[in-house]
């Protein structure tokens, strides 16, 4: 099975092989994904560990280097689809401009939920599970009614606009391991367009809204959720204030760096702003990530995966988290943008 635009060309169509092959490998993932559930409420422990210690930290990076397998793999992206592949799906197209509207709230659901990480899910298995649950029947009650990707994985999935923002230079391009023909259903499509980024589908209010709150306001909200102590205590007003205060306070500073930097550097630089910033937030993630896996994070117990403090030397940890910066910054900004997309489009359909 080929993985380059070289050998597998847009329009082609995968073989029997190769399908018996993706849906092997998306029906793995997602047994992967049942078991972390039934550990996060009968063994919580072990499945906040496997989901939110080892499973999200490797996210981001697998964005930034290969989107698409992400996207041929995630198991929400499996559920949302199974209506669709099972004929089941109504197939009803999105307006544009509702498309847009769908992107900000999935923005909006990924602003509201992380805070509420330090609040309830980070320490609760159960509550993981009811989130996890929930988004999970949102994904497939909207296959039952949508064209393919439109209204999950293009439109309402909060991890989309991280994808979009992280994924501008991708480093391969799959076979697409979902949609056996193009039917257009997000127009620009986000899988099959080279360098897709935040604003490659600005066509109205709605995704400029969208495009300026990942794109400034990422960067500042990560660096306020790693200020953040786990509550340890019920989730009062107070509590709920604390969680929320430091992550949107620098959202809004780097949203308004970003807006004011957009006024005052030319157009035919904004691929290099918004690599800029995605650069900013993915390399912010792991400054404080990679620390706090290993037990040297600013809250002694708050994301441990193994604590190795006292164990590595301590200057091991700001050689890490300075090459893992300047891989980013590398990849996404220095690098060379390499016209691929995330997957390659198969042929459209015939009307």
């Amino acid at each position: 099975m080929s993985v380059s635009n070289a050998s597998f060309k847009s329009g082609d169509q995968l073989s029997a092989h190769s399908i018996l092959i993706w849906r092997s490998v998306q029906t793995a993932v997602w047994l992967v994904g049942a078991v972390i559930m039934l550990c996060l409420v009968f063994f919580p422990s072990l499945g906040i560990t496997l989901f939110w210690d080892i499973l999200i930290p490797v996210a981001p990076a697998l964005l930034v280097v290969a989107t698409g397998v992400w996207r041929n793999v995630c198991p929400l992206a499996s559920v949302h689809l199974l209506p669709r592949h099972l004929g089941l799906s109504k197939k009803i197209r999105i307006p544009i401009k509702n498309l847009g509207k769908l992107n900000l709230i999935g923005i909006i659901a990924l602003y509201s939920i992380v805070p509420a990480r330090h609040l309830l899910f980070n320490t609760n298995g159960l509550a993981t599970t009811i989130l996890i649950s929930a988004l999970a029947c949102i994904a497939f009650f909207t296959g039952f009614v949508f064209e393919w990707k439109s209204a999950w994985c293009s439109g309402l999935c909060p991890v989309h606009s991280v994808e979009k923002l992280y994924g501008g230079n991708t480093l391969i391009s799959l076979p697409n391991a979902h949609c056996a023909q193009c039917m257009n259903c997000s127009i620009p499509c986000p899988d099959s367009t080279p360098n897709f980024t935040p604003n490659s589908e600005v066509r109205n209010i709605y995704q400029k809204i969208s495009g300026l709150l990942i794109i400034g306001g990422l960067p500042g909200f990560i660096w306020g959720w790693f200020h953040v102590q786990d509550a340890t205590g019920p989730a009062t007003v107070a509590a709920l204030f604390t969680v929320y205060q430091l992550p949107l306070v620098g959202l809004l500073i780097t949203l308004t760096v970003y807006g004011l930097l957009t006024i005052v550097i030319p157009a035919k630089f904004e691929r290099t702003l918004i690599s800029l910033f995605a650069a900013a937030g993915v390399s912010c993630y792991y400054w404080f990530r990679i620390p706090s896996l290993l037990g040297f994070g600013l809250f002694e117990k708050d994301g441990v995966l193994v604590n190795l403090n006292g164990v590595l030397p301590a200057w091991i940890i700001p050689v890490l988290t300075i090459a893992a910066a300047v891989f980013f910054f590398y990849w996404l900004v220095i690098r060379k943008a390499n016209g691929k997309s995330w997957v390659i489009r198969p042929g459209y359909a015939k009307q």
